[in-house]
Parts: structure tokens; C-alpha cells; sequence
């Protein structure tokens, strides 16, 4: 089958293997999935950035919005001693897990709960530092998130935000606008050139935490790659599953996709029959300081 035939699909006809619904909950086999293959994979990518450019500090106390199943809870029990961390996310099955785990770090304070991360019910000003791994959030929900950090957060408290920046992915992007220039979509080009400056820069990133109130603001980028043997490996596998599909879903912001995830799917089998398909990944992480108030 070329590139070219899979635009003709009906959506029942999907080759790719279904990702989770982005705006669904992690169920209990996803929370799972999540924390024993996409987290070593592809979450680490943000994780490790982040730790590594956290305050360290005594008896500090830590919210993490987005938590899922805790990672990266291990790292923040080294960092940071004596901490007492507060997770949040909209999964029960995984607060479930993370609360698992938590039972099993007894040197470090750990309480999970299920909420929204753009709303918590938490108190304002009562943390040191705020985290958020790669959440799935269009322009207006970041602006949200960050701002309900900012709320959280003492004076002079450190927020820690990564997640994928522009230029991310760009392969399975190029492969997108191939296949609404040869079936001529014009509302799905569109759509992808949206997706496409969706994601931030480090300019219009640093710009979002300044305007709800962080100072002395850093963004900074790690380049990273995934490897894939096929196409049908990209979609089967657990990161583009629970993770990259997903996202990529809610940045187009379109109802049905099958027809192009098709495409590109074959596209890669195709381009990259030779050889390994390399995606590319801008990992960003944005620190700042919440304003004395």
C-alpha cells in the first residue's frame, strides 16, 4: 500500500492502532502502561530537565498539577529532603498508583489527589515549588495552567514547567501537510500550520509566565530523539499511545484524523524503509520566580 491509497480510508478502516482519547482519564491498565514503559522512554526526557534545574531547599513543599502516576517523585525525594509533595490529576487510576508508590518512599512526604489542574482546590501561596510534565494544553488552557501555578505558589516560589516546544515532531508534521497537499485539505492544512505554532517558543513561553506574575524567568531546550522501527511501531508503541498521538490530537483540534494518521503511518514505512525512523523532539522546561506579593 503506497501513501498515496490510505487517504481513501473510511475511519473504520484505521490501520493505526487507537490512542487514548486526550481528554479521557488514565484508566488503571494506561496508568500502568505509563508508569512502566512511557516514563523510562519518553517522560524522563522532561523530568530529568526539570530536576535538574530545581531550587534545591529544606522542608520544602512541592504541588505537582498533571501528576498522573508521581513521576518524577523518586527524583524529587533526592533533591529535595524532608519535602512534602502534593500531586494532582484528573485520573483516579493513576492517583491510585502514585499513592502506591508513595507508601513505598518513606523519606519523603507524599499525598495525591484526584482535581483539575487548572483549578485546584488547594490553598493559595502555601508551596515552594509548582512542577508540571508535558501536559496536553491548547495556548488558552497553558496560559490557565500557568496562572493556577502562579496562584499556588509563596513568594519567591520556584515553577517548573516542561514540555514539548516549536519544531517539535517535525516529521510526522511535514508528513501531515503532504497529505493535505495531495488530497488537496485545505481546512486540514490549516489546521496543521495551527497545531504547528501552537507549541511555544522559548520567547512566547517565557512571555506566558512573565504575564502571570513570575520573575527572574528561564526557558531552556534539550534536543532529543525517539526511535522507531516502522510506522506501525510509532503508533503501537506506548508513548505514542498514551502520550505524542494524543497531543497531536488536541494541537489539530479536529474531529477525525484517521485518514491522515493513515498516511502517515504508510508514509513512514515507506520513507524510512531502510532504516530507523528518527523523531525529533525540542524538550522544554520554563523556571521562574513567583512576584513577591
Amino acid at each position: 500500500m503506497t501513501p498515496e491509497s490510505s487517504g481513501t480510508h473510511a475511519a473504520s478502516d484505521l490501520l493505526v492502532p487507537p490512542a487514548l482519547d486526550a481528554r479521557a482519564t488514565l484508566g488503571p491498565g494506561e496508568a500502568a502502561i505509563l508508569e512502566t514503559f512511557v516514563v523510562p522512554r519518553y517522560l524522563s526526557l522532561f523530568g530529568e530537565f526539570a530536576l535538574d534545574m530545581i531550587v534545591e531547599s529544606d522542608d520544602a513543599r512541592v504541588v505537582h498539577t498533571h501528576c498522573r502516576t508521581g513521576y518524577p517523585d523518586r527524583g524529587l525525594a533526592r533533591r529535595l529532603k524532608g519535602a512534602h509533595v502534593i500531586g494532582v490529576d484528573a485520573s483516579p487510576a493513576a492517583i491510585e498508583l502514585a499513592r502506591a508508590k508513595a507508601a513505598a518512599m518513606p523519606e519523603i512526604v507524599m499525598s495525591y489527589v484526584v482535581g483539575s489542574d487548572l483549578a485546584t482546590t488547594l490553598p493559595s501561596g502555601a508551596f515552594s515549588h509548582a512542577l508540571t510534565l508535558h501536559p496536553s494544553l491548547r495556548p488558552d488552557e497553558r496560559k490557565l495552567a500557568l496562572a493556577e501555578l502562579a496562584r499556588l505558589l509563596a513568594p519567591y516560589g520556584q515553577v517548573l514547567f516542561a514540555l514539548p516546544m516549536r519544531n517539535s515532531f517535525p516529521e510526522i508534521m511535514d508528513l501531515l501537510r503532504e497529505y493535505a497537499l495531495k488530497f488537496d485539505d485545505v481546512e486540514f492544512a490549516h489546521a496543521v500550520e495551527r497545531a504547528t505554532v501552537s507549541r511555544p517558543t522559548v520567547e512566547t513561553l517565557g512571555q506566558e509566565l512573565e504575564d502571570v506574575g513570575f520573575d527572574f524567568v528561564d526557558v531552556e531546550l534539550r534536543p532529543a530523539t525517539l526511535r522507531f522501527q516502522s510506522g506501525r511501531d510509532f503508533f503501537e508503541d506506548s508513548a505514542s499511545r498514551i502520550l505524542l498521538v494524543p497531543d497531536l490530537r488536541v494541537a489539530l483540534g479536529l474531529p477525525d484524523v484517521s485518514k491522515p494518521l493513515n498516511y502517515v503511518r504508510d508514509a513512514i514505512d515507506k520513507y524510512w524503509s531502510d532504516g530507523t525512523f528518527e523523531l525529533s523532539i525540542q524538550v522544554g522546561c520554563a523556571t521562574g520566580r513567583r512576584v513577591a506579593t
